[in-house]
């Protein structure tokens, strides 16, 4: 090369490093390029182009002196073989030299676009990054086909060095285009999220300063957004929950993990309680100490804490007294069981009933007896000392939990004796109830709670057994449990003989009670066992289920209920007096549920009679979610899997779990009886009930009211949107025949009423 030559390649050589180096447009970069090596190559006919290679497509970077048109039409071509010489020469990367355009193999397809714009020869050579990897193609055309010589091609790949750094810098340039129009999007996003985010959401430095607020409101922060930023945690925060604050960022750091926990805070909407969520923000900076700030999220729960607390009074305490009830009174007899173990002195367990309560309630109504209930509650929490547990387990059955009465059980003994004596004094006063005053009595019956005796079931059945002893004597007297005296197991004994000779003679049957809607329609009924005993006539359930359960008997007295449901169903459907949405409701013990083959028991009978499972609903207790919760779940998700509907009964009696109901697969809620009969005349009650619906509407779970007796109840319970009601104001439980024929009557009554 002669020396004007190198002057000028030096000089091409030094413009186009400085424009490079300068940032400057590339494209005019890449035009100087090009006219750079058609000034100093050979062939003054040459005319050079620089394609950049996207994905698998090459796209038009410069060619000043090739046409427009021609550029423009191989703008976005796909590499490959036989794709002229860029395309081919940036598949293969490496150089590939056609000399006669029209009778390359490699131009095949493109021929007659280079030939229409007078390109004879293509020399094209890859260019390719650093990193050895394909950036584009550089060409050199001629208007005849043409050799490169081996300066050409020296003169070349100088040139394709330049055009290497200027394109791995439009492709970097690219990226950080592309990278920063994707930091404003998703600024914008970020922008757009916190705006309308309920939650107020803060970065703060790991000394405590406010960074940065984000968030729609402003009453959930204890200042204004302005006057948090840059302002330390120490200094506008009371000391009480500046430490806290500051011991959580702490804690959030060194363990570099998700922090979760809840703290009330003094702000502009007043005291709240919040959860709060903290997590660690890194920011790596080069060459510099990371940075390390915390995302402080925080989310107002205090209506939630709250429905929380009404939720925990209806698990542990009884509505009608306030009293702990049978959930409470366990978990406290199982502590003092433990604490007796370990210190060998002795507690005591009195069981209380009022004499012919069930006199009361008949005669002066359940009205009345709640108002004795109530009365009794006072007189009863007089006595009983502030570190005992009074109760109320059910009906008129209390329960005093004395957790210490003595070192041995003689002492306990006395102590125990004079206690029950102070609680008889109770009943000497007449109870007033409206204008009437009468006397009522009590039976106690008392166990000793001792290192041998340690067992909470038998401790409070052994209560419950001397509080009968009690009753036997005449009442209005107390009684200690016995270990030698066995009368009632012997009565139980007895029963359950009875039962097992019932159930052979089929004496058991199905009384059914209908549900209806607010409206008037009958969406179904629950079925409840009856025993027809040739002597002692109707028994009601509650005097034999238990001894059927403590003798594995319960599943064949279900299977009776079962088939006389299915008897009903398959004749009210060919009686055409029913809907799709009709269905019949069977109770479930815990002991039924925990078996192993509820799920054969339940299909076998229904398939019999071909009912199908979406006709049944399964009425389980409370006291059963409560239980073994995966298990539960599993059992009732297979059931429901095969068609089953669940309905938890006499809902708010002792183990209320609303909290956790969205985790069960529970189609209905039934309201226990004991707060309808109480929204008339108790404004908790009310409030319960309310509570209970709006709840349970808010987990879409269908809400049946218990024991509806009256009109009143009935409109109270219309007015709070109540899904269905059940009780003695629709009708009493009836055997199959008459109530198919209630059925049929209702039915045409309510026509010729809509009519």
């Amino acid at each position: 090369m002669d020396s004007e030559r190198q002057r000028s390649l030096l000089a091409h050589q030094k413009n186009i490093l400085s424009k490079i180096a300068l940032g400057e447009y590339l494209n005019e970069i890449f035009d100087d390029i090009c006219l750079a090596i058609e000034e100093i190559i050979d062939d003054k006919a040459a005319k050079c182009s620089i394609l950049s290679l996207d994905g698998k497509q090459l796209f038009h970077c410069a060619a000043p002196s090739i046409d427009p048109e021609y550029s423009a039409i191989i703008n976005g071509v796909h590499i490959g073989e036989a794709v002229g010489s860029c395309g081919t020469a940036a598949h293969r990367n490496s150089r590939v030299i056609v000399e006669n355009i029209e009778t390359s193999p490699l131009w095949q397809n493109f021929k007659e676009v280079a030939l229409k714009f007078n390109l004879k020869s293509c020399w094209s050579t890859p260019i390719t990054s650093s990193q050895s990897e394909v950036l584009g193609s550089f060409a050199i055309y001629h208007d005849h086909p043409k050799t490169p010589s081996k300066k050409d091609l020296e003169l070349i790949d100088y040139f394709v060095n330049f055009s290497s750094i200027a394109l791995e810098k439009l492709q970097h340039l690219n990226k950080v285009e592309n990278l920063i129009n994707d930091l404003e999007i998703s600024n914008k996003k970020l922008n757009a999220f916190t705006k309308v985010m309920p939650d107020p959401a803060l970065i703060l430095s790991e000394e405590g300063v406010y960074l940065d607020v984000y968030g729609s409101s402003e009453d959930l922060l204890a200042y204004s957004s302005k006057q948090l930023i840059n302002k330390n945690v120490n200094d506008i925060l009371p000391k009480k929950y500046a430490s806290a604050i500051m011991e959580t960022l702490k804690k959030t750091l060194t363990s570099n993990e998700i922090q979760v926990f809840e703290y009330e805070l003094e702000v502009q909407k007043g005291l709240v309680i919040f959860e709060g969520r903290t997590t660690p923000i890194i920011y790596e900076q080069p060459g510099e100490e990371p940075k390390k700030h915390i995302l402080w999220v925080s989310r107002d729960i205090t209506l939630r804490k709250k429905a929380e607390k009404e939720i925990e009074k209806l698990a542990y305490y009884d509505p009608l007294t306030n009293l702990p009830n049978r959930r409470l009174l366990t978990e406290r007899l199982t502590r003092c069981v433990e604490r007796i173990k370990r210190s060998q002195k002795t507690g005591a367990l009195l069981f209380l009933d009022i004499d012919n309560f069930k006199r009361i309630n008949d005669s002066l109504g359940h009205s009345a007896g709640d108002e004795l209930l109530i009365e009794m509650t006072k007189r009863l929490s007089s006595v009983v000392r502030a570190s005992d547990t009074l109760a109320r387990i059910g009906g008129d059955e209390f329960v005093i939990l004395l957790e210490y009465i003595g070192e041995n059980n003689e002492h306990a003994t006395n102590e125990a004796a004079v206690v029950a004596q102070k609680l008889q004094r109770v009943f000497y006063e007449k109870f007033q109830i409206g204008a009437l005053a009468f006397q009522v009595s009590g039976s106690m019956g008392i166990c000793l709670i001792e290192n041998i005796n340690s067992s909470v079931e038998n401790i409070l059945k052994f209560a419950d057994t001397a509080m009968y002893r009690a009753k036997l004597k005449g009442g209005n007297g107390y009684s200690f449990y016995d270990s030698r005296l066995q009368t009632l197991l012997e009565k139980q004994t007895e029963l359950e003989t009875d039962i097992i000779r019932a159930i052979d003679s089929n004496e058991f049957c199905a009384y059914f009670q209908p549900q209806i809607d607010v409206k008037g329609k009958i969406t179904g009924c629950e079925a409840l066992i009856r025993w027809n005993h040739p002597i002692k006539g109707l028994i009601a359930p509650n005097e034999f289920i238990s001894i059927a359960e403590q003798f594995g008997l319960i599943q064949k007295l279900q299977n009776i209920v079962l088939q006389d449901i299915c008897r009903l169903m398959n004749q009210l459907t060919h009686l055409e007096i029913i809907d799709s949405e009709f269905n019949l409701s069977i109770n479930i013990s815990q002991n039924q549920f925990n078996s192993s083959t509820l799920k054969t028991e339940l299909l076998n009978i229904i398939n019999n009679f071909k009912v199908t499972p979406s006709k049944i609903k399964l009425e389980i207790t409370e006291s059963m979610l409560a239980h073994d919760p995966l298990h539960t779940v599993q059992q009732m998700e297979e059931l429901k899997a095969l068609g089953f509907s669940f309905s938890i009964d006499d809902f708010g009696t002792g183990y209320s779990c609303l909290s956790h109901l969205h985790a069960y697969p529970v189609k209905e809620l039934k309201v226990d009886k004991s707060f309808i009969d109480n929204i008339l005349n108790n404004t908790s009650g009310l409030s319960i009930v309310e509570t209970i619906i709006n709840l349970a509407k808010n987990l879409d779970i269908t809400v049946v009211a218990e024991g509806v007796e009256t009109q009143q109840q009935f409109d109270i319970l219309k007015e709070m949107e109540i899904d269905a009601i059940q009780g003695y104001l629709i009708a009493k439980p009836m055997p199959f025949k008459q109530y198919l024929e209630w059925q049929k009557q209702y039915l045409i009554q309510s026509s010729a009423t809509h009519k």
